[in-house]
């Protein structure tokens, strides 16, 4: 829960990178106004409850503000990577990479559709929005929410154009591409991190892969359990004839099949709130079957990377492909798979704390813009939580320093990690609403 006092000198002050961003001074002052409504009291952050809760006489200046497509909010985007970058950003930062699902009644939502949803474990009408987390120490900041947009979307271009959707986005792309191209957005603007991390909904692509690995990246994937693989002894050969096609001297086998033969360790990750989370890992260096196409559907060997498996305690198996350094030990290999879950803690709070699916607008800008304030949001409040982790380790008091909030932890401290910042008490209250000026007349 967010809790605390939040005072407005605090916030300001460290808004003033983003503001200087913003043109108009309209913008410069609806913009803290909308984050005082995020980070204030009151279950839902949509429009009309946090104009009430602002003083507002109503909420079409909010709504202007924030589904305007008049300006652009990519300085806004870039603003934030820095200030991630800031906060968590370094060679030993990761790039979680994942979707989120906003359910939704109707279908007038921009690119709302009848797919998967992670929060509800079924397929239900929802928004999905592909999602790019900077974590470091199990300390996320969510960087990057753009939307999918289903072939039921894509298909009907007059559609998009009701929703606002800008014609350079209809488009169809796949979440890998989005994310792809996010990640080459981020790189852009200075974003530091050493391994891009994702599950087999995006591992499961071996041209995601191959892009990650053509831009020198690090990276750990899930993967299928039927992911073909081949030995690292694999050979491949041209034989004589007619056709003069490239064959390798062994047949691919699933990966579960390969590690189902090795022995299981039991590695202990991390140390959470209820004491060790262990779960027995196997690994073993293979080529991946994603080169060309030799014969029925068969993949040539790949690149020789790490083939991981992990075997929970619910008996429950999951498999992953990294291309971290042949030398890297099982415990470094699971410790890097299993940090990806701190992006399903952001995603909780950007839900449950700030509103990200009370959006009740149906335009692209509207619901891109609101969910780029939620994350300006998120980042202000790990920027509270690491400087008050920083106070502590120097012995102050912390509770004596203004703009101190209570937050949820986004992660549990890990062993040798950053400890737990800020201790929720037993009772937590609602972060109040600031008092600011109003503006009275509609931004231009």
């Amino acid at each position: 829960m967010v809790g605390g006092v939040l005072s407005a000198p605090d916030l300001d002050a460290w808004l003033a990178p983003f503001l200087e961003v913003m043109g108009r001074k309209t913008r410069r002052t609806w913009t803290p106004l909308y984050l005082r409504g995020l980070l204030g009291p009151g279950e839902r952050k949509s429009l009309q409850p946090m104009a009430a809760r602002l003083g507002l006489s109503g909420h079409d200046q909010l709504q202007h503000f924030i589904a305007s497509p008049a300006w652009d909010d990519g300085p806004l985007w870039k603003v934030l990577a820095h200030e991630a970058d800031r906060l968590v950003g370094g060679s030993d930062a990761f790039l979680v990479v994942d979707d989120t699902a906003l359910p939704k009644k109707g279908e007038l939502s921009v690119g709302v559709a009848r797919q998967y949803c992670g929060q509800l474990g079924k397929k239900a009408n929802c928004q999905s929005l592909v999602s790019l987390t900077l974590a470091q120490n199990e300390v996320p900041v969510p960087v990057g929410l753009r939307l999918f947009l289903p072939e039921t979307w894509t298909e009907e271009p007059e559609r998009c154009a009701r929703a606002g959707v800008p014609e350079a986005e209809m488009t169809p792309r796949s979440k890998g591409e989005i994310a792809l191209a996010e990640l080459d957005r981020l790189r852009a603007a200075g974003v530091r991190f050493g391994t891009v991390l994702a599950d087999a909904g995006y591992g499961a692509s071996a041209a995601f892969r191959q892009v990650l690995s053509e831009r020198g990246l690090l990276w750990a994937v899930g993967i299928p359990r039927v992911q073909k693989v081949y030995s690292t002894a694999v050979e491949v050969a041209v034989p004589a004839g007619r056709r003069r096609r490239p064959v390798p001297d062994e047949e691919p086998r699933p990966a579960e099949e390969v590690l189902a033969g090795l022995s299981w360790r039991r590695v202990t990750w991390r140390h959470g709130t209820k004491g060790a989370l262990a779960a027995r890992f196997a690994a073993t260096r293979v080529r991946a079957g994603d080169g060309a196409i030799w014969a029925n559907n068969r993949h040539l060997p790949g690149d020789e990377v790490w083939l991981v498996g992990e075997w929970r305690s619910s008996g429950e198996r999951k498999y992953h492909l990294s291309n971290l350094a042949p030398g890297a030990s099982l415990r470094t290999l699971a410790s890097t798979i299993k940090a990806r879950w701190v992006c399903e803690q952001a995603h909780q709070q950007l839900k449950q704390e700030l509103g990200l699916g009370h959006f009740e607008g149906r335009s692209w800008t509207g619901l891109h813009r609101h969910a780029l304030m939620t994350c300006v949001a998120f980042a202000y409040l790990q920027h509270l939580r690491l400087a008050q982790h920083r106070r502590v380790s120097r012995g102050e008091n912390a509770a004596s320093h203004p703009g101190a909030a209570t937050i949820t932890e986004p992660a549990r401290p890990t062993s040798g990690h950053l400890p737990s910042a800020v201790r929720p008490p037993r009772r937590t209250h609602p972060m109040p609403a600031l008092q600011t000026s109003v503006p009275t007349t509609h931004q231009p």
